[in-house]
């Protein structure tokens, strides 16, 4: 049984080293330089904390108005904001960061049905990502915390590779807040019913995150958390 072959866009069969398909090895370069326009900028924004959630939450919510009175207590104890910056639960954690006189940092993602970041990142802490992986890094690498709002597949993908991050040791333990227990609760319930319960995860992991439903409480642990600490980067992968 002979191999199967590549294709090129003329549907021709072609050697999958051949120049054609050199352009997937090109793609090496566009994520390096996405991985040094990253580390450049935020390396010099200083410590921050990242705010996501869903991007489909209007103006005036309860969990988009929680969450600018979140990063407006945040800036108050002298973090920066990191958000995807999208809308939503982003762009009110960019919000109340501007709002209050902070650094206001938005992770922007080239997506079909989105446009641009949103109007209250600072333009200078502007970052453009085509790659979801490398801006999955820069969160990870830069937010010396994370306070999560409710939301979907995005919002849980960043939450638990993180939690995964922290419970593996590729990265230093840091805060990382649920906010929400009407939204949250039946997850964590689930994760302590199943997966603690039935040996996939440790007793010690239930201690990764901590789910409240008050801004103040949310930010007072990621506070909390850092009294005796040293802020620095998180060294992931």
């Amino acid at each position: 049984m002979s191999a199967p072959k590549y294709f090129n866009e003329q549907n021709k069969p072609v050697d999958k080293f051949d120049k054609e398909s050199n352009r997937d090895l090109w793609s090496i370069f566009k994520v390096m330089g996405e991985f040094v326009d990253g580390y450049d900028t935020l390396l010099r924004i200083g410590p921050c904390i990242s705010i996501f959630g869903s991007a489909r939450l209007q103006p005036d919510t309860k969990y988009y108005n929680m969450a600018v009175d979140a990063a407006a207590a945040i800036v108050e104890n002298g973090f920066g904001v990191i958000t995807g910056g999208g809308p939503g639960i982003m762009e009110a954690g960019n919000k109340g960061a501007t709002k209050h006189g902070g650094k206001s940092v938005g992770l922007g993602i080239e997506l079909p049905k989105e446009q641009g970041v949103n109007d209250y990142v600072t333009p200078q802490y502007v970052i453009n990502f085509k790659y979801f992986f490398v801006r999955k890094v820069m969160f990870v690498k830069y937010a010396q915390g994370f306070i999560v709002f409710p939301g979907g597949f995005g919002t849980l993908d960043e939450l638990f590779e993180t939690l995964t991050l922290i419970q593996t040791e590729k990265i230093e333990k840091i805060p990382i807040v649920m906010v929400g227990k009407e939204y949250w609760q039946g997850l964590v319930d689930w994760i302590e019913q199943k997966l603690k319960a039935e040996g996939y995860i440790s007793e010690d992991d239930m201690d990764l995150f901590y789910l409240t439903d008050d801004t103040d409480d949310a930010v007072k642990y990621v506070c909390d958390f850092y009294k005796n600490r040293r802020l620095e980067p998180n060294f992931s992968y």
